[in-house]
């Protein structure tokens, strides 16, 4: 198990991508991490000018995907960006799900190949973490790297992968928030959110373990399921969900604000003063 976890802030903002100016303006928010999701090319040509801009953010892949990022590629990626800025990146690496890759084979042994390929290229076991939802991809997300990145998840289901995964790993869940008052606008848009992730085994499955029903989890999906795993409200109520996860064993949370261009901005200010940052 690795001996020591990274420090990327108690919070941390999980998006699509970060341009240099939202890297300054989300550190100046308070912010300790901006994690890029949606299967980032290995290159991740993004960072460095990203964080050129910044003083203390860190950048994380939320997650590249070890079917089309070649680990060569990742590892020279994570070398040069931590050549450049020390400390201040995280590889986060996933599986995906079988019906998005044509050459899936079983998870775990694809997953301990991956990080093999990794070991060999030097990227040390500190700086990378595991998207990992279920027993056994928790179990190897401590044992073969800095800890896990769950998503789509519960303060109930860190509470579990706490228990999994012991004290000395780190656990960064991700956690979807929308910040309105109006019940039947939240789950709109947070149903729209995880519809897609409905017909993926790997989120059922997990899901199913969390206590969700099959009724539940038909596509597009529940007000139970949206309400289980989307946090919504006023930018208080969704802080002290947010901590919940903290209190159930999270390092650290990935937020994911539903919100469009225009309103991101605001939204994360407001979250920010909600949650204590500076």
């Amino acid at each position: 198990m690795t001996s020591h976890k990274p420090d990327l802030g108690r919070f941390g903002i999980f998006a699509a991508g970060v341009t240099p100016a939202q890297a300054k303006e989300f550190e100046a928010l308070g912010y300790g991490t901006v994690w890029v999701a949606g299967s980032p090319a290995p290159e991740l040509a993004w960072a460095e000018p990203a964080l050129a801009q910044t003083t203390t953010l860190q950048l994380a892949t939320g997650v590249i995907n070890i079917w089309t990022a070649a680990p060569e590629r990742a590892a020279q990626s994570f070398h040069r960006i931590d050549n450049a800025y020390p400390g201040r990146f995280v590889l986060g690496v996933g599986v995906g799900g079988p019906e998005a890759n044509a050459d899936y084979r079983k998870p775990i042994d694809a997953l301990n190949a991956y990080l093999d390929k990794l070991d060999e290229y030097g990227v040390p076991q500190s700086r990378r973490i595991v998207a990992a939802m279920g027993p056994q991809m928790l179990k190897l997300s401590a044992s073969r790297s800095a800890g896990a990145h769950p998503y789509l998840t519960t303060p109930e289901h860190t509470a579990q992968a706490r228990e999994l995964i012991g004290p000395e790993a780190f656990l960064a869940p991700e956690a979807s928030v929308v910040l309105t008052n109006d019940a039947a606008q939240a789950r709109a848009i947070g149903r729209k959110s995880i519809e897609m992730n409905l017909i993926l085994s790997s989120y059922v499955n997990n899901l199913k373990r969390m206590g969700f029903t099959a009724e539940d989890l038909a596509r597009p999906g529940s007000d139970r399921l949206v309400e289980g795993v989307i946090a919504y409200g006023t930018a208080e109520t969704v802080a002290a969900r947010l901590r919940e996860h903290l209190d159930a064993g999270a390092d650290h949370i990935a937020v994911q604000v539903l919100a469009g261009p225009a309103e991101l901005s605001p939204a994360l200010a407001e979250l920010a003063a909600a949650l204590g940052l500076k």
